[in-house]
């Protein structure tokens, strides 16, 4: 009888700026992999980096025939580099993780053995610090806490970009061309057997985090608005509220026609000019909301790519 084949796992770590750090990464993650029986091919995604990241990589892929690098035309960002290493993996399981350290190579065999339990999406969850919350553990934790209640799709609490995902499930994901791309949402949403592997955060290899207050602002913006169509509800239910309200005034005021007693009226001008401040302030709103999910359809419908590839070595 022959053996069974084992599965081909495909690596897919995007890079920015990480001259230093990505040599480090490439030698702590050897370490795991070379123990295991399985062909790995480890893509690099340089997102337009403008360090010496590029011909660092060059270097590895030299001395490493699983090294694949993909060169994107400049700096499309992390979601849309994780996007071109899946459409370039070919693998029976692919493994998504940060070239920075914090995701611990050492749980790749956990995941792959997970996979050939029947699982296709092995999702890591980071668990909280013990020594406190920060202010990006806060602001993520009401982040997820929103999308879930105003979306139909879950995403747990700590739920990054490293996971691992069946050859199915990364077909499904190519399948879904949105311009605006949330991942962890979209992995969610496909709805494949999945299963959630916790782990403990490791300290930075180096450099600093590539996601500033407004690229996660952004990244926020784009699941909240690609996953629910809330923000138009709350517009809407202000506006019959405000409707509501003025049917109020009008049998008010009636009242005082009604009994004949108009001279009590006060002239009213304070109330008026609260009411329309207040609504017009929740139409300047609602007509955001309104302009955000029109800019959204006007990029989706220039079927733009989501990134460019510049080259690929190997």
């Amino acid at each position: 009888m022959f053996p069974e084949r084992k599965p081909k796992v495909d690596l897919i770590i995007p890079v920015f700026n990480e001259a230093g750090v990505v040599e480090r990464t490439h030698a702590s993650l050897c370490e795991i992999i070379d123990q295991l029986p399985y062909a790995f091919a480890i893509y690099y995604v340089d997102d337009g980096s403008s360090d010496t990241t590029t011909a660092t990589v060059s270097a590895l892929a030299q001395k490493d025939k699983r090294v694949i690098l993909l060169e994107l035309a400049r700096n499309f960002g992390h979601q849309a580099a994780l996007t071109a290493g899946l459409d370039a993996s070919r693998g029976d399981f692919v493994i998504s993780m940060d070239a920075d350290g914090q995701h611990p190579p050492a749980m790749i065999p956990q995941m792959i053995v997970l996979f050939e339990q029947g699982y296709d999406i092995v999702q890591a969850q980071r668990m909280r610090a013990e020594h406190g919350l920060s202010f990006k553990h806060v602001t993520s934790s009401a982040f997820y806490s929103l999308l879930n209640r105003i979306s139909g799709t879950q995403i747990s609490p700590g739920a990054a970009d490293f996971r691992g995902l069946s050859r199915q499930a990364v077909e499904a994901l190519k399948s879904m061309p949105e311009y605006h791309r949330f991942l962890r949402g979209m992995v969610s949403w496909i709805g494949f057997k999945s299963v959630i592997l916790p782990y403990h955060e490791s300290s930075r290899i180096g450099g600093r985090s590539k996601y500033s207050l407004g690229k996660m602002l952004r990244l926020a913006s784009d699941a909240i608005f690609s996953f629910s169509l809330i923000p138009l509800y709350i517009g809407l239910s202000a506006g019959m509220l405000f409707f509501l309200l003025a049917a109020v005034e009008m049998i008010y005021v009636l009242s005082f026609w009604i009994e004949g007693d108009t001279s009590t009226l006060a002239p009213g001008w304070s109330s008026l000019m609260f009411v329309i401040l207040i609504a017009s302030g929740m139409l300047m709103i609602l007509l955001g909301f309104i302009g955000v999910y029109v800019g959204y359809i006007f990029q989706e419908v220039k079927r733009r790519p989501i990134y460019l590839l510049k080259q690929r070595e190997k």
